[in-house]
């Protein structure tokens, strides 16, 4: 399996990508070898943190070495289960400084994903403060993700420094134009190619559009 998460970021490599991210969030592997409430092991990877996160810190080190080293790698960690008895951000903290020690540039932060039970206070950026407080506790720089959904609110988490980056998924999918909409929203510069503004249904304050490379 470390293996196979090395060979992996090779192909991502070759294929050309710019970062890659491992997951150990969400109840994937990584995340059950290092949650008590999947964890039943009563080996090496087993039983206590260091044992739990082992796994974790393996894949790590395969994944550094078989990535290039000026190329970033992210993880992407449940910070919490939820659930008693379960991963905690106690331990988020301290996996953070052992993978910042290895080389990770970016920790993901989300949570759950664990066991269906779990108490979840879901809200628009009910995930921030464990981002925030791995990048105050670990050093080490955080994504905050999680019901981040208007420009502003994106825009706030970044420069109160709860965290480095702010990633939109399911406001990105609702909204394929997204990052262009953010922008306007808070008065930065932006462009939409040309052939867009044929089919634009009201007005924009784009600045000039972008040129197709192929002058269509």
């Amino acid at each position: 399996m470390i293996a196979a998460f090395a060979a992996a970021a090779r192909r991502a490599d070759q294929a050309g990508f710019d970062f890659v991210e491992i997951h150990a969030a969400h109840g994937y592997l990584l995340h059950e070898f290092m949650s008590p409430l999947a964890n039943q092991r009563i080996d090496a990877y087993g039983g206590s943190f260091a044992n739990r996160a082992r796994l974790m810190l393996q894949v790590t080190d395969a994944v550094r070495a078989a990535w290039p080293a000026h190329l970033p790698l992210f993880v992407r960690l449940s910070a919490t289960d939820w659930a008693e008895g379960g991963w905690t951000a106690d331990e988020t903290v301290e996996l953070a400084r052992l993978l910042k020690e290895r080389g990770v540039d970016l920790l993901d932060i989300s949570t759950g994903g664990m066991v269906p039970h779990a108490k979840i206070p879901v809200g628009p950026g009910f995930q921030v403060p464990f981002a925030a407080r791995v990048r105050a506790e670990a050093g080490m720089a955080t994504a905050a993700v999680g019901m981040i959904t208007e420009a502003a609110q994106a825009n706030a988490i970044v420069a109160k420094g709860q965290a480095d980056l702010v990633l939109v998924a399911r406001a990105a999918l609702h909204d394929a134009y997204w990052p262009v909409h953010a922008a306007e929203a808070l008065g930065e510069p932006v462009s939409w190619p040309r052939q867009y503004l044929r089919a634009a249904p009201r007005q924009s304050t784009a600045r000039e559009p972008i040129e197709h490379p192929r002058g269509e």
